[in-house]
């Protein structure tokens, strides 16, 4: 296992090592050209390592996660405040050199006004792209009607015109997240949130190939972003074939982190070691964040 894992890290300390940090205006050129062609898989770090870690892969681009970071913070989804969530957009910006996508939730603001304001404070942090969601928070009325929804989003869209518009307005429609998973409406919605300008259109909970293809079609030419955030038997290069332009994974690498750390707890509690049989070995950790720190 250990020499497995001291295997998998060697190509890590052997990236290119870059000599000039690329600017703000670089990575949000690259993230643009990402989107152009082709199919890129947008993993989702939680925090500083996990971000330099995914780098050092060889990943083109990066996602924050709003439940990871809200996790380790010790909170749930949905219960961090957009203070937190800026500080973690401009940490994460800074401790890699690539585009870095926000996960916005639905722009922090009551109202257009509101979600321009905290669209203006996204950019400042230094993010390509920011996503922003048409749900409401209220189990009542769990979705913005879709005129409230395209006015939020033209809100952004001014906001990030004015700044130069080389950010990314990623529109999310959230049907299939709360309870309303009808293909039509939410194809409505994304060809709506495109006309309103949004740069990327976005469904999470999508299913099958079928339902990925439908939402290709409908808003092309418009990329459109999927997620797989649980075990799938599907592959990236299915779901490419689809037309779709990038894959998030939003929660799940934070979520199987968890999953090793419980694992453990939950041994110790019952007075057994075992539970660290697959940790990584603190040399192989050590070896590449030194390398990591070298490289810059």
């Amino acid at each position: 296992m250990r020499a497995a894992q001291n295997a998998a890290i060697q190509p890590l300390q052997e990236t290119a090592v870059a000599t000039d940090r690329p600017s703000i205006a670089d990575k949000r050129r690259r993230f643009r050209q990402l989107h152009e062609r082709g199919c890129f898989v947008l993993p989702n770090p939680w925090d500083v390592g996990s971000a330099r870690w995914l780098q050092g892969l060889g990943f083109p681009a990066l996602a924050s996660t709003r439940a990871g970071l809200a996790w380790a913070l010790g909170a749930a989804d949905n219960r961090i405040t957009r203070q937190q969530v800026l500080d973690h957009l401009r940490e994460l910006v800074a401790a890699t050199d690539l585009p870095v996508n926000a996960d916005f939730e639905n722009g922090f603001g009551d109202d257009a006004a509101g979600v321009a304001d905290s669209v203006r404070l996204a950019i400042g942090t230094g993010v390509a792209g920011l996503s922003i969601e048409d749900s409401t928070g209220d189990s009542a009325a769990p979705l913005f009607a879709i005129d409230t929804a395209v006015t939020r989003l033209r809100a952004a869209r001014a906001v990030i015109d004015a700044a130069g518009g080389d950010v990314l307005l990623v529109a999310r429609a959230e049907c299939f997240l709360v309870g309303r998973p009808d293909l039509a409406e939410t194809i409505a919605r994304l060809q709506a949130y495109a006309a309103a300008g949004a740069d990327v259109l976005y469904a999470p909970g999508l299913q099958s190939l079928d339902q990925m293809k439908a939402v290709v079609d409908a808003v092309a030419p418009r990329p459109v972003n999927v997620v797989v955030g649980n075990a799938s038997p599907l592959t990236v290069a299915e779901i490419a074939a689809q037309g779709v332009r990038r894959v998030s994974i939003g929660g799940a690498l934070a979520r199987s982190a968890w999953a090793g750390f419980q694992q453990a707890a939950q041994a110790l509690v019952e007075g057994r070691f075992d539970g660290f049989a697959s940790a990584t070995p603190s040399a192989t950790l050590n070896a590449f964040f030194r390398a990591d720190a070298d490289r810059r």
